[in-house]
């Protein structure tokens, strides 16, 4: 069987944590900042996790796992 391939636009996007978990950027950080709160801009610009419902997907685009 052939290797199977990464999805190139999921590799730049997410990242694999020390105890394996998926960390991710927060949307909504792009563009039209100017009407957003100083305190919303700050916590968006932290990373987040990949939720639960999600984490089969992502892994699946990334080859992690079975």
């Amino acid at each position: 069987m052939p290797k199977m391939k990464t999805n190139s636009s999921a590799k730049k996007r997410f990242r694999l944590t020390g105890t394996g978990k998926i960390a991710r950027k927060n949307a909504f950080k792009s563009h039209i900042l100017t009407k957003m709160s100083t305190k919303r801009k700050r916590n968006l610009s932290h990373t987040s996790l990949v939720s639960a419902a999600d984490m089969g997907n992502v892994k699946r685009m990334l080859c992690i796992g079975k």
